[in-house]
């Protein structure tokens, strides 16, 4: 099984990827957690980041991909995984179109978790991340609306696509969302 959830930040992807990891078994895969390792770490990549995250910038297509195919690789994503909050551009999406095709790996299901930019950036501020002022979430959805939200049409066109209203309670979010995925595999 490999699901994609695609949304906005803070539209409950990272809480509904945990919740399917834990039924289906299968590694969540969250580019942010990973950026925010490296830059925790340090890391000559976690410096970069850090720069283009602190003003809502996206990371290089690069070197997300290059952290995206090194962590899909590895043994415990044999059986799927769930990616939250990747791809994020349309080159992301070429890009991961293409390391799924290199690594003979099936098509996903993308599942969209869509939530008014208000409803957002209450969630945001509420969260207490010290990369989340008012500021820089209103710009990160600017950035999202701008870059990101143009690959629904990408994967409309490829894959399956669903689109879920997401300004619900998690229970009932995660029920759609598994019913889509239990009608994929059946």
């Amino acid at each position: 099984m490999h699901v994609i959830l695609f949304g906005a930040p803070g539209v409950g992807k990272g809480t509904q990827a945990q919740l399917l990891q834990k039924e289906f078994d299968i590694p969540q895969i969250s580019t942010g957690d990973m950026l925010r390792k490296a830059v925790a770490e340090g890391t000559q990549m976690g410096r970069k980041a850090k720069e283009l995250m602190d003003r809502g910038e996206l990371v290089a297509d690069d070197i997300i991909l290059a952290i995206i195919e090194e962590r899909i690789t590895r043994e415990d994503c044999r059986n799927g995984f769930i990616l939250d909050g990747f791809p994020r551009t349309i080159p992301q999406a070429e890009g991961l179109t293409r390391l799924l095709a290199k690594h003979n790996m099936p098509d996903f299901t993308l599942i969209e978790i869509s939530v008014p930019d208000e409803v957002i950036v209450g969630r945001l501020l509420n969260r207490g991340r010290t990369d989340d002022s008012e500021e820089t979430i209103r710009h990160r959805l600017e950035v999202y609306n701008r870059q990101t939200a143009p690959v629904k049409d990408y994967y409309k066109k490829r894959n399956s696509f669903v689109s879920l209203d997401g300004n619900r309670p998690i229970e009932e979010v995660y029920k759609d969302i598994k019913a889509v995925l239990t009608s994929q595999v059946a």
